[in-house]
């Protein structure tokens, strides 16, 4: 039995504490935030007519048999502690034409609501491309997703089939494989959609992030009734009872790592450090190399942040009749692409985005608002919080405000005007995720998408590395099996 310490109590740290107690380890989770959940944010916003709950993180579960795996593997079953609920559509699509296409986790049905949409073509060429999908998926989910890779050498070194590598195509970019199969502009626009989900800009994104979109329309998209911050209410329930402590509103300052291995960590204001054989950094990479271990290294490919977020949390009277997730694309995406993401090499500055793609999430879940209104999660891609080129200084005095004018105009521009329906507003700026869950400059994932992410190895013994933005990378599904491949991986050296 191991002494082991965990950085920090988001899903990725309450997750391995989880299996590595079920497994017969002393396990400490150290927080910093007064709650669990990491970027799994909660809020709740009261007012006469009765309280607004909103998930200010992740609003959209896939891959729910990696839950099931997780709940199992600690002795439990997932439907006591989760209420799933599955979602068509999946997200409702509306272009910048007026057209509108819902997805759902319906291969078939799918094609056949874009053929409605968009003509027979459209759904034929997106068929063509979902069975190059398919190889993607299947050799990701097989080769990298559930295994640790700690260099560019272990991607190489797998035994990958020919068929995997033409499928996952090296050196393409999700933007030029969606030209080369997608003849239709909203069909392409789509498919980028899908590298904002891991922070990149799909014009460099690697083509092979063409999984994600297989993993949500194959597997299904789910709400969990009550809001996905009940995830982190039952994973911490699950340590507790597995014997896991869980300290909140603990600050580690260091970790000791003398001698090329972990002694233990450092806690603010606490004189005396607390000792371990094995201590789990579910902190940004980011974080853990710059200012947790004694001195700064691996700092190399660190600093390519990926997108953050802007985001406004809405109280609205009356029904809007939108359906759970809504995506609501610009008229010209690589303009709202140029904005975020800037160019550093050319001294173009990053701003925030005239006319973004805005994302909206409305619950018909009677916990989550009072009778007769909605709460709203509305999100657009943001660059991170900084004052270099490639960063926006989201504290300058009245920008937030102003731009939560413009977003609210934007789609009052795309038909959905509740400018005269708001109770409330709230802005969430990626300076205040920096502030609130210590990822640096409010990047979301970490590093910036791609199939390499910082290994899960740290490189000192009994350090290991889980999270957003460590490898598998970012999203929920990717958060716990990178518990699950750290927690197999200290099994396995202990």
């Amino acid at each position: 039995m191991a002494r082991i310490v965990v950085v920090g109590a988001g899903v990725g740290g309450l997750a391995t504490a989880a299996r590595l107690a079920a497994t017969g380890h002393e396990v400490t989770v150290f927080e910093r935030a007064d709650t669990v959940g990491g970027k799994l944010g909660r809020h709740v916003h009261d007012t006469p007519a009765g309280p607004f709950h909103f998930d200010t993180g992740p609003s959209l579960l896939t891959l729910p048999e990696v839950f099931a795996d997780l709940f199992e593997a600690t002795g439990a079953k997932l439907d006591e502690y989760l209420d799933l609920v599955s979602l068509d559509p999946v997200v409702r699509h509306v272009f910048p034409d007026g057209s509108t296409l819902d997805s759902c986790a319906d291969p078939t049905e799918f094609a056949a609501r874009i053929g409605a949409a968009f003509g027979d073509r459209a759904a034929a060429d997106w068929q063509r491309l979902w069975r190059r999908a398919a190889r993607v998926w299947a050799a990701s989910s097989r080769d990298v997703l559930r295994r640790p890779i700690d260099s560019p050498r272990d991607l190489a070194a797998l035994a990958w089939r020919l068929g995997d590598l033409a499928a996952i195509a090296p050196g393409r970019t999700l933007r030029g494989l969606g030209r080369r199969h997608l003849t239709d502009r909203r069909l392409r626009m789509l498919l980028d959609r899908y590298a904002t989900y891991t922070g990149a800009d799909p014009r460099r994104a690697p083509a092979a992030l063409v999984a994600v979109p297989y993993a949500e329309l194959t597997y299904g998209g789910w709400y969990l009734r009550g809001g996905l911050g009940t995830l982190a209410d039952a994973l911490l329930s699950r340590c507790l009872d597995l014997g896991v402590v869980v300290q909140t509103g603990t600050t580690v300052t260091r970790i000791d790592a003398a001698g090329g291995r972990v002694h233990g960590v450092r806690l603010e204001a606490v004189a005396a450090p607390v000792p371990a054989d094995v201590v789990v950094a579910n902190c940004d990479a980011l974080t853990l190399y710059r200012d947790l271990l004694p001195s700064p290294r691996r700092l190399a490919g660190l600093t390519d942040r990926s997108l953050a977020g802007f985001v406004l949390l809405l109280g609205v009277t009356g029904s809007s009749g939108l359906a759970h997730h809504n995506v609501f694309f610009p008229g010209d995406h690589d303009a709202e692409f140029d904005a975020v993401f800037g160019d550093p090499g050319r001294g173009v500055r990053a701003r925030p985005a005239p006319d973004p793609t805005v994302f909206v999430t409305v619950a018909d879940d009677p916990l989550v608002r009072p009778d007769g209104h909605e709460a709203w999660f509305v999100l657009v891609n943001a660059t991170r919080q900084g004052t270099s080129t490639g960063a926006v200084d989201w504290r300058r005095p009245g920008l937030a405000e102003a731009y939560a004018d413009r977003i609210l105009e934007v789609l009052a521009a795309r038909g959905v005007d509740v400018r005269d329906r708001l109770l409330f507003r709230e802005i969430r700026t990626p300076a205040d995720l920096d502030a609130s869950t210590g990822a640096p400059g409010g990047a979301i994932y970490g590093t910036a998408g791609g199939l390499l992410r910082p290994a899960n190895r740290g490189p000192v013994h009994g350090l290991w590395l889980v999270g957003g933005s460590s490898h598998p990378g970012g999203g929920l599904p990717m958060v716990t099996l990178s518990a699950q491949i750290v927690a197999a991986d200290i099994g396995a050296a202990a």
